[in-house]
């Protein structure tokens, strides 16, 4: 059975179309790895093994089963998306454990495509910080246990990268989908706003929280993604050439990026310009007050999440965060500042068809009890990880994580590419280009000892 955990979700996908093997075997066989590797690892709140094995058995009885594009592919959905039959806790103590009455839109849509959900993955109480630890359970990074698995999508990261299942899905407001991606060796791609169903908390931060994939491979992203999208996302032509400008410099003043990360975007730039593309080193104009307004729009998203809520029940990080974004809401609501800020980046993405920069700015701190821990300590280690994800959750633009090489201690380093409106498929072929100059391996070695 366990040779069916190491393909790719369009291997996966291909096999049990011809016949090569069914659903239920495919489906068992991760249920199996996960029984094996999670006690370690901490991806999943909930595992839906009967549940799944039965799906498994209807996705194999479909009339429509050659035609599917995941048929019978283990897929994990974060823990703030509706599944049918099972609750959404978001991370909290504070959210009912009432199970849900139908499946979140993308829910059905993996379903409709041959997918089976397996399990509902950890996340930090209502997705605020960038380390997924809480009441629930603490997500950790399969290619080093003692450090965590990012956040917010921290578990469905843990559960790709140790191979427990293929594909996960996941959401992104302040980096949440591309934050755990670079910690765990993964291709995330965050789409620009309207280009998938958000429908995810409270108004979704404002607009700026997108659901998006998460895979180990560009393929796999491609073919989740156009499964969320409803819509197919092709690759475009290989003798394409694109403009690329190549930043190390930090969004955020006084946030520097450390030189592993910086060292990885000159490596690939030089890796596409090798390719064909004219690459050239440019910085985009962030205004000074980007910290401030990623802050106001951060902290304005949660206390909309976090209403209704019994704070007593919320940990203490999360009640400051949410009282600090009180302040704010009526503010951010307008979208001006996040207006101002297209208009300020827009003559530089006219000129550049990608933006090249760091997926982060250092390693990952370790796996512990974050939420425990006040909120300053809290927002000053996540800003100093990630300063380079939030602008693109506040202009709505698409941006995308590919593995690309390994930090000293061995664990993975990634790029990030950042596009204009509908330049998701451009991103991808891109990030195509340097997983195929440079492939980065599937599974966590460190996953395959964890349960031995």
């Amino acid at each position: 059975m366990t040779r069916w955990t190491g393909p790719t979700a369009a291997e996966i996908a291909a096999a049990v179309r011809a016949g090569r093997t069914t659903p239920r075997e495919v489906v068992a066989a991760h249920l199996a790895g996960i029984e094996r590797l999670d006690g370690r690892l901490g991806a999943f709140r909930t595992v839906r093994t009967e549940a799944a094995l039965a799906e498994a058995d209807q996705v194999a009885s479909r009339p429509d089963l050659a035609e599917l594009p995941l048929a019978g592919v283990p897929v994990a959905v974060k823990d703030n998306l509706p599944v049918r039959g099972e609750s959404s806790r978001v991370g909290s103590a504070a959210t009912p454990d009432t199970p849900a009455a139908r499946d979140h839109v993308l829910v059905a849509r993996l379903r409709a495509a041959g997918a089976v959900v397996v399990g509902l993955t950890h996340v930090p109480e209502l997705c605020v910080f960038g380390t997924t630890d809480g009441v629930h359970g603490t997500a950790r990074n399969p290619w080093d246990p003692t450090r965590t698995a990012g956040g917010s999508s921290g578990g469905s990261a843990a559960a790709v990268a140790a191979g427990m299942v293929p594909l996960a899905v996941g959401n992104d407001g302040m980096g949440s989908l591309r934050i755990p991606a670079a910690h765990c060796g993964l291709v995330a791609l965050k789409p620009g706003h309207g280009v998938v169903p958000a429908d995810i908390g409270d108004g979704a931060w404002f607009g700026m929280a997108e659901n998006g994939p998460l895979a180990t491979t560009v393929e796999d992203a491609r073919l989740l993604l156009s499964v969320l999208a409803d819509t197919e996302v092709r690759p475009g032509r290989r003798d394409a050439v694109r403009t690329v400008a190549a930043s190390v410099r930090s969004p955020l003043a006084g946030v520097p990026v450390t030189e592993p990360y910086a060292a990885a975007v000159r490596a690939a730039a030089r890796l596409l310009a090798g390719a064909g593309h004219r690459v050239r080193r440019a910085d985009p104009p962030y205004p000074p007050s980007l910290g401030v307004t990623a802050l106001r729009h951060w902290t304005a998203g949660v206390a909309r999440d976090a209403a209704g809520l019994d704070p007593r029940r919320l940990a203490r990080r999360t009640r400051v965060h949410a009282a600090v974004g009180r302040r704010f809401v009526d503010g951010v609501r307008t979208g001006a500042a996040r207006e101002r800020l297209r208009r300020r980046l827009e003559p530089f993405f006219a000129a550049h068809d990608v933006l090249l920069m760091p997926a982060l700015a250092r390693r990952g701190p370790r796996a512990a009890p974050w939420h425990e821990r006040g909120w300053l300590r809290n927002v000053l280690l996540n800003t100093a990880c990630s300063p380079t994800t939030p602008p693109w959750n506040l202009t709505g633009w698409p941006a995308a994580v590919v593995p690309f090489g390994t930090l000293p201690s061995g664990a993975p380093c990634a790029v990030q590419l950042v596009g204009r409106p509908g330049s998701e498929p451009v991103l991808l072929d891109l990030a195509e280009c340097i997983e195929a100059t440079r492939p980065w391996p599937r599974t966590a070695p460190a996953a395959v000892t964890a349960g031995t």
